[in-house]
């Protein structure tokens, strides 16, 4: 793990390695899925629920506009989109203080990825943090399954498994099982969930605390937060050419939180 950044040396670095700034992910493709959660697909809700509350495509957008940083302009139909680095690093800020917060309360935490091949180590290395500050890693119970896989953990990070494959996945599914097999062995459920996709969206619905990372294309917990449903959610590309690229990220993660920055 990288010496943690200052703000300014990781908005260069984010834009750099586009994790924000001028991202992959084209515009078309945000705005066909802000238009289909709006219709009501339930494939882009991510276990919320929304109700007829984000019914107006351009209300999304607006939602995503100030808290993604994707561009405002209704005119603006294809090509180039952005997610706003400073905007990234503020909700990495706001994060922060929830994992400061479990480190002090000595809190349950379960982390959890619906995108292994981008941020399974991100979550590893926050769940490393806290369980040396004396958190405790929510162990989830075995023989969890859902959507014709498996659930399992690698490295303290709950996973979805299929065909002998970690997946990406964006369904809710996965978090639900665990949540109802503590629940049917009697354990406490956790104090927080830090999660992306589908897993951050149903903890969050079913009322724990949750911080999500979400990309510009998925509109669903950033609308989680407007509402105050989910409790932070971190603007960033969840899939870059190079998972180590996130590494000063989480550098600057954990020193906010005031955690020990370990490789």
């Amino acid at each position: 793990m990288p010496i943690p950044p200052s703000r300014t040396e990781l908005i260069d670095h984010l834009v750099r390695t586009r994790i924000a700034g001028n991202v992959a992910t084209p515009r078309e493709n945000n705005l066909d899925h802000y238009r289909r959660l709006s219709q009501g697909d339930r494939n882009f809700w991510f276990g919320l629920e929304l109700g007829d509350r984000w019914t107006d495509e351009q209300d999304v957008l607006a939602v995503m506009a100030e808290r993604c940083g994707v561009s405002d302009d209704l005119g603006h139909r294809a090509g180039q989109d952005t997610i706003d680095p400073g905007l990234t690093v503020a909700a990495l800020e706001r994060a922060a203080a929830f994992l400061r917060k479990a480190a002090e309360g000595g809190q349950r935490v379960l982390f959890a990825t619906g995108h292994p091949g981008g941020l399974l180590d991100v979550h590893r290395a926050t769940a490393a943090a806290l369980r040396t500050a004396g958190c405790e890693i929510v162990s989830i119970p075995s023989g969890l399954r859902a959507d014709e896989g498996s659930v399992y953990q690698v490295a303290d990070v709950a996973v979805y498994e299929r065909g002998a494959t970690l997946w990406h996945t964006h369904s809710p599914a996965p978090m639900a099982a665990i949540l109802d097999g503590l629940a049917a062995l009697g354990r406490p459920l956790p104090d927080l969930v830090v999660a992306d996709h589908g897993w951050a969206g149903c903890a969050a619905q079913r009322g724990i605390d949750a911080v999500g990372y979400a990309d510009s294309n998925d509109p669903a917990l950033f609308l989680a937060e407007a509402e105050g449903t989910l409790q932070v959610t971190v603007p960033l590309d969840d899939h870059v050419a190079d998972p180590r690229f996130y590494e000063p990220m989480t550098a600057y993660l954990l020193d906010a939180a005031g955690l020990a920055v370990t490789a």
